[in-house]
């Protein structure tokens, strides 16, 4: 099988780890910088090109497509799917869980757990939108933000109250969501596959600090989850339309919640804490459907 990976760095971890997984399962794979993609589109024979060459022939793809070039990333990965190449995840799927707003609806839509969540723009009805998350302290989350950046902890209603005026008065995009005290500034990193949660890291932040990316100082270890954390990291990942997928929970009072759900999610921190292969999970799963699509179109062919 011949597997293009679609990573602006070669040299990232979980780059790398799938590139090695993807060899020792006896498969050609290619790092490709999406960036240096260019696209035909036309009706009879749409392709893509890469520094001049005309990519063909690839089975599968697996897009790494950061959150800074996520327009362009799926305008590619759209026509690789044109092009009759299997997408480990699709462009539709990522471009719903990049946007943070949309995914909390559908979240919401099917009745998986969340924070409360709100959303407005205009600073008369603050005082209202901050009534509806149950009042300071409220999280304070930038649409377009990633790895922590743009996540603010607003301990007073005053507080709130500023940066919000001070967001809306940018024409920035803001959701206001309910701080989950009890989660005491720990969440669970849970890598979807599939159906199943095949690894699940807990992730505590650095003493005074609300956030727990690993990225912003905070610490990874192993940890056993509940049936219905299970259940709820699963069915948030098919909300997405996400085959693969690292969904982040808190555990409240009422349950596991759910923070945010990543379509590229790294692979470093989870593989370390929990000793898991997730990256030669990734390609099983990918040599499982590519092969189930082949046999699809030989029985359609049949028919």
């Amino acid at each position: 099988m011949k597997i293009a990976i679609l990573s602006r760095n070669p040299s990232l971890y979980s780059t790398r780890r799938l590139v090695e997984a993807a060899k020792e399962a006896g498969h050609e794979v290619r790092v490709i910088d999406i960036l240096r993609c260019y696209m035909n589109i036309n009706s009879d024979d749409p392709g893509i090109h890469y520094k001049g060459e005309n990519l063909a022939g690839f089975d599968a793809v697996i897009p790494r497509i950061g959150a800074s070039v996520t327009f362009y990333g799926t305008a590619v990965l759209r026509q690789f799917e044109m092009m009759g190449v299997y997408p480990l995840n699709e462009s539709v799927a990522i471009s719903r869980s990049r946007d943070k707003l949309r995914s909390m609806q559908l979240l919401s839509r099917k009745k998986v757990g969340m924070p409360i969540t709100g959303f407005a723009s205009k600073p008369t009805d603050i005082p209202d939108l901050l009534d509806m998350v149950g009042g300071a302290p409220v999280v304070l989350k930038l649409l377009e933000g990633t790895q922590g950046i743009g996540v603010v902890l607003a301990e007073t209603r005053k507080a709130a109250e500023s940066v919000l005026e001070a967001f809306m008065g940018l024409k920035a995009n803001i959701m206001v969501q309910e701080f989950i005290k009890e989660a005491d500034g720990a969440d669970i990193r849970c890598l979807v596959i599939g159906d199943k949660v095949v690894a699940a890291m807990k992730r505590q932040g650095k003493e005074g600090e609300f956030r727990s990316n690993l990225h912003r100082g905070g610490t990874a270890s192993l940890i056993r989850i509940t049936p219905k954390e299970r259940a709820t990291a699963v069915l948030a990942a098919r909300t997405m339309g996400l085959n693969v997928a690292g969904v982040d929970l808190l555990r409240s009072e009422r349950g596991p919640l759910v923070m945010e759900v990543n379509s590229s999610p790294g692979l470093e921190g989870v593989e370390k804490a929990t000793g898991k292969n997730v990256a030669g999970s990734i390609i099983t799963f990918i040599e499982k459907n590519v092969n189930a699509k082949v046999n699809r179109a030989r029985t359609r062919g049949k028919g």
